[in-house]
């Protein structure tokens, strides 16, 4: 565990794989925080130098007073590869993750080597759904949206047989700063990540879980069309978060990507 001050908040960071080995560096969803990869990162660490953080207002970093942006979440992002003497990464991004390594990209090319972005999109939306979610966050909690979230994260499968797996994910959800989850989804609702999208010129990977409902192969495929290059893949069976409910397969695909241009 380590601490980066990046300017404003406090974030909690880890390393650890191969540290001679390329930098691959992980951004969380909504809600989560850098244990979401766990599964996925024991399956590059003999090969790759793996960055974890949790975003401000997540897990064990600081929460400073809202709003904030994906640019700030870029910002925070930045600060973690110059703790790490990180020249140029790898970045994998999983829902607002993928916005904030969109925005990387587009701000900081020289510092990025490749993108993966999973179960994602350039834009997503509509405000109303963000600004109802926010409203109900803020009268009752995450808790009192924790369910709704859940059925979006996992298939019907995983949570019926591996439901006890499913409870600790609902309590790491809601565990997260009230404050920290509403200026986030507040980012997202705001954000239009179309030209960053159309500014990439490195090599990309899009990954979708065939059963995600949060941001579904189509709006996946339309974020990949807009990048120049890009491949589409689906994760059969998996729904919003791979990393969890298939890191197994997650896992051959970033590594089959990272060696393989």
């Amino acid at each position: 565990m380590q601490a980066v001050n990046a300017s404003d908040v406090v974030l909690h960071a880890a390393a650890g794989g191969r540290a001679e080995g390329p930098s691959v560096v992980f951004v969380n969803s909504l809600g989560t925080d850098l244990r979401i990869w766990d599964d996925v990162v024991a399956r590059l660490a003999a090969d790759f130098r793996i960055i974890r953080h949790d975003k401000r207002g997540h897990g064990l970093s600081g929460c400073p007073v809202g709003p904030w942006s994906i640019a700030d979440h870029v910002r925070d992002l930045i600060a973690v590869l110059d703790h790490f003497s990180v020249g140029r990464a790898t970045l994998v991004g999983l829902s607002v993750g993928g916005m904030i390594a969109l925005g990387a990209a587009q701000s900081h090319p020289d510092r990025i080597s490749r993108l993966v972005l999973c179960d994602t999109a350039h834009r997503m939306g509509p405000a109303e759904m963000w600004d109802q979610r926010i409203a109900a966050v803020g009268k009752g909690g995450i808790e009192a949206v924790a369910d709704g979230v859940l059925d979006r994260w996992l298939p019907a499968a995983f949570r019926s047989g591996r439901a006890d797996e499913a409870t600790l994910w609902r309590a790491m959800l809601t565990r997260t700063p009230k404050a920290g989850y509403i200026a986030t989804c507040a980012a997202i609702r705001d954000a239009d990540l179309t030209a960053a999208a159309r500014s990439v010129r490195v090599p990309t990977l899009c990954l979708c879980g065939s059963e995600d409902v949060a941001t579904p192969p189509a709006l996946m495929a339309e974020t990949a069309e807009l990048i120049a290059g890009a491949r589409l893949d689906l994760i059969d069976g998996s729904g919003h978060l791979p990393c969890i409910d298939n890191p197994g397969i997650l896992g051959r695909q970033l590594t089959a990507f990272l060696k393989g241009t």
